[in-house]
């Protein structure tokens, strides 16, 4: 699934994201929005990744979906 498509669809893959990431909170779902960009600086902040570690997780993820 392309980010657009996650945007858009963010209230039904929100749960995989909590699945996937268990340590964001509900309220850090609702800022990502479906936005790769938060999702990124979320992952750095919550689990210490390094931007480019960060994004391939994003990607993947996503990819998945």
């Amino acid at each position: 699934m392309n980010w657009d498509q996650i945007e858009g669809k963010w209230t039904e893959v929100k749960g995989k994201a909590r699945a996937s990431w268990g340590e964001f909170t509900d309220d850090e779902l609702d800022q990502i929005g479906g936005k790769k960009d938060q999702l990124v600086g979320k992952l750095q902040q919550k689990y210490g990744l390094e931007r480019e570690q960060a994004e391939k997780r994003a990607d993947d993820w996503a990819d998945s979906l």
